[in-house]
Formats: C-alpha cells, structure tokens, sequence
C-alpha cells in the first residue's frame, strides 16, 4: 500500500527515504554512549578524561534519535505504518536517548568537580548520580535493540522468510 508524498525536510535526500540513512548513525551513536557512560560510571579518572567525548556522542545520539523518529514518519506517510510495534518504539527513542545525555552530563560534571577529592557528601551524590547512570545507559541498550528488531521485522521478515521457502534454504 502507497501512501500519499509526504515531502518537507525529513522525507528524501536524492530521492532515497532519509530514515534508513539516519536510522545508522542512531544504532551505532546511542549504544557508543550508552557504553561510554557504562564506562564512566565504573572508572570516574576515564570521566574526567573523556567525559566530554562521551556527552558530544549522547548529544550527537540524541540527534540522529530525533531525526531518524522525525524521517520515520515521512517514511510511513509514504509508504504506510511500518507494521510490528516499531513506529511507537521510535516515538520513545528520542526521549530515552536525551535521559542518557542528562545522565552522561550529570556525571562528567560531578567527575570534574570532585577531581582534587571528594568528601563524604559528595562521594553518596557520585554513587546515586553513577547508579542511575547505569541504570539509564542499559536501558538505552536494551531500548535501542527493542527498536532495531522491531523496524528490521517490518522490512525483512516477509522478505526473508519468503526467499527461504523458495529457495528451500531452511533454518535447521
């Protein structure tokens, strides 16, 4: 089924749909961060070294989120709804992705000031500030998965499936 042109900023480059262009940059960006601030969390002299890598890469993640979610729904008004639940998982993406910016932030600056040592506060706020770090950067792992499969289904799983069978290609 072919939905009506959508056009407008999100929808081609060259004629080819931006959402699978942009879809990469998300898959590979937010799992980098999301891995950055897993490392940030467990090696605080890494933070202050690096942290700042890790928040461009959350932001530049967040980005390619916001765009891949915006590109996808020019996809779908040309082409329809993606089918699975992948179009509302990467209603989410976008959010998800900012919260693990918040939390890659939050923690470089908490590493930046607690450099020359940290006294008891301090130290608790760190350990709280690290956990829900953690927390946020395997949900954005697990999240970022959830979408991935869901959007590789819609487009492959007919089409494999279908190729298998008349090929007589099995999965034995």
């Amino acid at each position: 089924m072919i939905a009506a042109e959508s056009g407008g900023l999100f929808d081609t480059i060259n004629g080819l749909p931006v959402h699978p262009l942009v879809v990469h940059a998300a898959v590979v960006l937010i799992p980098l961060a999301a891995i950055g601030v897993l490392v940030m969390v467990f090696w605080p002299r890494f933070s202050r070294s690096f942290g700042i890598a890790v928040v461009v890469t959350a932001a530049l993640a967040t980005g390619a989120a916001f765009v891949a979610k915006e590109a996808g729904e020019a996809l779908a008004s040309r082409v329809g709804e993606p089918g699975f639940d992948h179009q509302e998982l990467g209603d989410v993406m976008p959010i998800v992705a900012g919260v693990l910016l918040l939390a890659a932030i939050g923690l470089w600056l908490i590493d930046r000031r607690t450099e020359s040592g940290a006294s008891g506060s301090t130290r608790w706020v760190r350990i709280a500030v690290a956990a829900l770090a953690a927390v946020i950067a395997v949900g954005n792992l697990v999240w970022i998965y959830r979408v991935g499969d869901s959007g590789a289904r819609s487009v492959w799983a007919g089409q494999v499936a279908g190729s298998a069978q008349t090929t007589g290609v099995t999965d034995d």
